[in-house]
């Protein structure tokens, strides 16, 4: 008998996209499995039932979800849903870990073998797997496309008989995936664009695509990029310099577009109060990593934001999902890709090879526990920190569900003027050393953004 793999209806308000498309049902049908999507689960992303049923797909309900062998979604399953699934499913999904640790420990504790796809590292054999920079793509698209709906100009400069419209200024601020798509974007339209990033190797990258740099290139500049491509985070001394640089710029710009994201932390601030409120009236900032912090000064989560000035702040939530029916073509070929290196195509079946750099890189849970580096460690010592429970009828002292117990114990054992003789500092506690690894996330783990760095 075939597996089964689960296509869930996504329960977040903001959400609108699905983990599967025709296209990858159909081949998932092809490699053997059983694939069931819960009715409606395309619909935001314009895929109705029929279209899954019409390649091979169980229309089913979420309760179906306890059957599956592997559940493809976009966002991290809710501790209520993932309750449901079946202990040692693979769960495939932007996990978003940071800051939700109790939502990682909480698959943990529900048996399944949980992948973080924002995870994927960027080598060639991984580029079809690339949820990032699938979905960041279309976030830039998206960014110039609400920045000039906001704008209540043309953008592209226009002679007539009447007079000439002046082109818009767009300055882009973060040439990542998200940011390069904006530039191109914006120059389609017609804008004068201007882009900013503390990566050297985007300067080419930008010109090539007829827009301006714009940079302090000191020596730090020069070394500013991790071994993954991603952006490192600058010292504060070339942010202040950085800072200088571009509020001057900023001042003259008619649409400002922020994708700057660091993995694991909060996105840094890029354009000051002092700067929006120094823009023209009718101005447009448009801030793609508000999920995180945001890039600008006053951006509010799902709002735009008038300033007194008259500028506006777009804050956007889900980007992406605001180009749904794209979105979702492009996801779920990426977790196809991802689940059929994972498929043993003798028997058919998920067999899970854990020696592999892709799962290394992806997996957050296996086994009932929290596998993945950045996090295994806090969640052992956040374990270790938690009280023993004391038993009714056993706290006699010599109990070892007892907290007086251990004391009495090690006073037994050694006397307390032989443990005051030793350093203090001797040693560092484990709660400090998981809080150290947790804040400083390896080169290749990347956050669930629609902008990046």
């Amino acid at each position: 008998m075939g597996q089964t793999i689960f296509i869930p209806r996504e329960l977040d308000a903001i959400e609108s996209r699905v983990g599967a498309s025709p296209d990858t049902v159909k081949r998932l049908v092809g490699l053997g499995f059983e694939v069931v999507v819960e009715t409606g689960a395309g619909t935001l992303s314009r895929i109705p039932d029929a279209d899954y049923a019409a390649v091979g797909a169980v229309i089913g309900k979420a309760g179906d979800a306890a059957k599956a062998d592997v559940v493809l979604k976009v966002r991290r399953p809710s501790e209520a849903e993932v309750k449901g699934y079946k202990p040692g499913a693979a769960v495939l999904a932007t996990m978003d870990p940071y800051g939700n640790e109790a939502g990682v420990a909480a698959m943990a504790k529900a048996g399944v073998t949980a992948f973080a796809m924002e995870f994927m590292p960027r080598i060639t054999r991984a580029q079809v797997m690339d949820v990032l920079s699938s979905q960041a793509n279309l976030a830039g698209y998206q960014a110039v496309i609400d920045g000039a709906a906001e704008y209540d100009r043309a953008l592209p400069m226009m002679m007539t008989a009447a007079g000439t419209v002046p082109a818009a200024k767009v300055f882009i601020m973060g040439v990542g995936v998200a940011g390069l798509q904006a530039i191109a974007t914006a120059r389609r339209m017609g804008a004068i664009v201007t882009a900013t990033d503390v990566r050297p190797a985007v300067k080419e990258q930008v010109a090539s695509l007829g827009a301006k740099f714009l940079a302090v290139e000191d020596e730090e500049f020069k070394a500013a990029e991790t071994a993954g491509g991603y952006a490192k985070e600058m010292s504060k001394e070339y942010q202040a310099k950085q800072a200088a640089l571009t509020a001057e710029h900023i001042a003259k710009q008619d649409i400002v577009i922020t994708t700057a994201l660091i993995p694991g932390r909060p996105a840094p601030k890029l354009v000051s109060a002092a700067m929006v409120a120094s823009m023209k009236p009718g101005s447009v900032l448009v801030d793609l990593a508000v999920e995180r912090g945001g890039n600008v000064e006053g951006a509010v989560p799902g709002k735009v934001v008038t300033t007194a000035n008259g500028a506006k702040i777009v804050g956007h939530l889900n980007v992406p999902g605001r180009v749904a029916a794209s979105a979702s073509l492009l996801y779920a070929k990426n977790l196809f890709a991802f689940l059929e290196t994972m498929v043993d195509k003798t028997t058919k079946q998920i067999a899970i090879n854990r020696d592999d750099e892709l799962v290394k890189a992806t997996m957050l849970t296996d086994g009932g526990k929290v596998v993945h580096p950045n996090f295994a460690n806090a969640a052992a010592a956040a374990a270790a920190d938690k009280p023993k429970p004391i038993v009714a009828g056993q706290n006699r002292g010599d109990d070892p569900a007892s907290d007086s117990a251990a004391p009495a114990k090690a006073a037994a054992k050694k006397p307390a003027a032989a443990k005051a003789d030793k350093p203090a500092a001797a040693k560092k506690p484990a709660a400090q050393k998981a809080t150290a690894k947790k804040s400083a996330p390896s080169a290749g783990a990347k956050t669930s953004s629609e902008g990046d760095a």
